[in-house]
């Protein structure tokens, strides 16, 4: 089911599922959640915003104990879903709720690439950014 997700997401680009009539989702599912109908696959914007998150400071589980503390954030896609995932590239005090951010690609394993968030460069609401 999800194949196609983590196909593009190796080659660097964030998919999400649309149905005929619209209707966006993540997670990747059989029918829309809305309508029943089939979804396909559409490339996303990889931009959003930062709609909630956690800090994690306490894992014993390789390798995710190396990169303690880290962040957890659902982050809303501009094309209305949300999705979930690390983010990176900023202090643990700079994460905020509506932070603007975009989609990064971490190489996992050769041929398997994983979804990051980092600040979105510049971007509206981004602390510190000049009108």
């Amino acid at each position: 089911m999800s194949k196609p997700f983590w196909e593009a997401a190796s080659r660097g680009q964030l998919l999400i599922q649309r149905c005929p009539s619209g209707h966006r989702q993540f997670y990747p599912r059989a029918v829309c959640i809305v309508c029943g109908d089939d979804p396909e696959w559409e490339a996303a914007s990889g931009r959003g915003t930062v709609h909630t998150f956690t800090v994690i400071r306490q894992n014993h589980a390789r390798p995710f104990r190396d990169e303690l503390p880290y962040v957890v954030a659902m982050v809303e896609l501009e094309e209305g879903v949300r999705m979930m995932g690390n983010l990176t590239d900023c202090q643990l005090d700079e994460v905020h709720i509506g932070m603007p951010v975009e989609v990064h690609m971490i190489e996992a394993e050769p041929d398997v690439g994983v979804p990051f968030w980092r600040p979105a460069a510049g971007g509206p609401g981004t602390r510190g950014a000049t009108a």
